[in-house]
């Protein structure tokens, strides 16, 4: 490999190990992958879990809110949204841009 290959591969290495975080490998042979989400409680992530069923009722047959028991409360878009940008891999994206503008 020449010289300039390996400084970008170092390069590479140094920005995939600051901001690649979003993705945890898991302890099994499969070479598959953890996100982490952070919850306060088991009934903040059941709250979260449930919600997130309620919202794909909705999505999925308009008439269902209005016609269910299921939806005695609103859903809490709030705590959704919340938990999203959690899972949102911005450390990822800044990498590919990093990446990009170093190639270009």
């Amino acid at each position: 490999m020449e010289r300039n290959e390996t400084e970008i591969l170092e390069k590479l290495k140094k920005l995939t190990t600051r901001c690649c975080t979003a993705l945890n490998p898991s302890t099994d042979q499969n070479r598959t992958y953890i996100a982490p989400i952070k919850m306060h409680s088991y009934a903040e992530l059941g709250c979260c879990i449930t919600e997130i069923i309620k919202l794909c009722i909705v999505a999925l047959e308009n008439e269902a809110h209005q016609n269910s028991n299921t939806f005695q409360q609103p859903i809490n878009v709030p705590l959704i949204l919340e938990m999203v940008l959690q899972m949102f891999p911005l450390d990822e994206f800044e990498l590919l841009s990093e990446i990009y503008e170093g190639i270009a």
